[in-house]
């Protein structure tokens, strides 16, 4: 069954809103940090750790899919949900932007797209109507329409030949659509400028999807202005009654500036990877436990966290552990800041209930990001 979505509350003078997503007689609330499961698990946890913690949906990797063990195999075990054993809604991205990480420009056609398999270098190529079939007998919930991923570094003029072109895939993807329960969403793309922004909106819209995504921001050499810009110029013009979902954004700022201008979704690989190398968040502050003033620091992560780790583990133990190279560290550390994310989500949900998002904001820019940060 679809998910539903409705705006229930926005925060005055602001655009930030508070949603509620139905899904299988379950509610969930928005914003949301959505974790990735890349190959259909997100790293080193399991769907009930995940749940227990408080995540909605989550998302997994069409490309890396395609790849190993193939969308067929997926579908023969009657979908992602029962292949990976995750009952809550989820989220398939459209491949793109591994794609376009793999391929160089010159292999970028109006047909779609010819890149090496990054595990043996075999040629393939992509197309928005692929990318769709995949998704297709993946049965997600959330299908992502296939775009072209231009890096931050493009000019006004290759960001608007690329825009049209997306466009058109869009299209081509949307008329190729075929699981009737699974959700479709556009992409806006547009880099920091506003006209590009308007434009990749209003053309997208035209298409009618289900929801709607920002993408090309969260690139390694952007700006923080220029991605807070993206947000602002995309949601300007995105339909009020649907959701709205920044791609690859986890930096705690991030989430709150994104939730400011009116955005639903968020997710990134950022808390399952700080955690592999031995970074937490916490309420202070991001450390890096490996750092030897913990060795003896026989308390917790954060002591205002209520997390398994934090409930059962030490700094100390958890170091150990990470210098170890032992799993079971990054485990921990996974659960403390996936966890602490939903935290954080939790908290600009109650202050745009509020109407005291911008207060929290400053608040928590200046404990976390104090001197305090190693």
């Amino acid at each position: 069954m679809k998910i539903e979505f409705k705006v229930i509350k926005k925060e005055e003078n602001k655009r930030a809103r508070l949603g509620q997503m139905v899904y299988n007689n379950q509610v969930y609330e928005t914003p949301m940090f959505m974790p990735v499961g890349t190959n259909a698990t997100v790293k080193t946890l399991s769907p009930e750790e995940l749940k227990e913690m408080g995540s909605g949906i989550i998302l997994s990797n069409t490309y890396h899919l395609w790849l190993r063990p193939g969308e067929d195999i997926v579908a023969k075990a009657g979908g992602l949900h029962k292949f990976m054993n995750y009952n809550g809604p989820i989220l398939t991205d459209s491949g793109g932007f591994q794609v376009f990480s793999l391929a160089n420009p010159k292999d970028i056609t109006e047909e779609g797209v010819m890149f090496k398999n990054h595990l043996n270098g075999d040629k393939l190529f992509l197309t928005p109507e692929k990318s769709i079939e995949i998704q297709n007998k993946l049965d997600s919930d959330i299908a992502m329409s296939f775009d072209e991923c231009p890096p931050a570094t493009a000019d006004y003029e290759y960001l608007k030949k690329s825009i049209e072109r997306t466009v058109r895939w869009a299209k081509r993807g949307k008329d190729a659509h075929k699981n009737p329960n699974q959700m479709l969403f556009g992409i806006i793309q547009g880099g920091p400028y506003e006209d590009l922004r308007k434009y990749s909106a209003e053309e997208t819209i035209k298409l009618d999807f289900d929801g709607y995504s920002i993408g090309g921001v969260a690139n390694d050499h952007e700006s923080k202005e220029d991605m807070y810009k993206a947000f602002d110029y995309s949601t300007r013009y995105m339909p009020e009654d649907k959701l709205r979902y920044a791609m690859g954004i986890g930096e705690p700022i991030d989430l709150i500036e994104g939730a400011l201008l009116g955005i639903d979704l968020f997710d990134c690989v950022s808390p399952t990877r700080l955690a592999r190398h031995g970074h937490a968040h916490t309420w202070s502050g991001k450390i890096n436990i490996k750092n030897s003033k913990y060795k003896e620091a026989f308390e917790p992560i954060d002591e205002a966290c209520d997390c398994y780790a934090c409930k059962h583990y030490t700094k100390s133990y958890i170091r150990h552990l990470i210098v170890a190279n032992e799993t079971f560290g990054a485990r921990l550390l996974s659960i403390h800041n996936i966890y602490f994310l939903h935290e954080l989500m939790k908290k600009i949900r109650e202050n745009i209930k509020t109407n005291t998002l911008e207060a929290f904001k400053e608040e928590f820019s200046k404990a976390y990001y104090g001197d305090k940060n190693e």
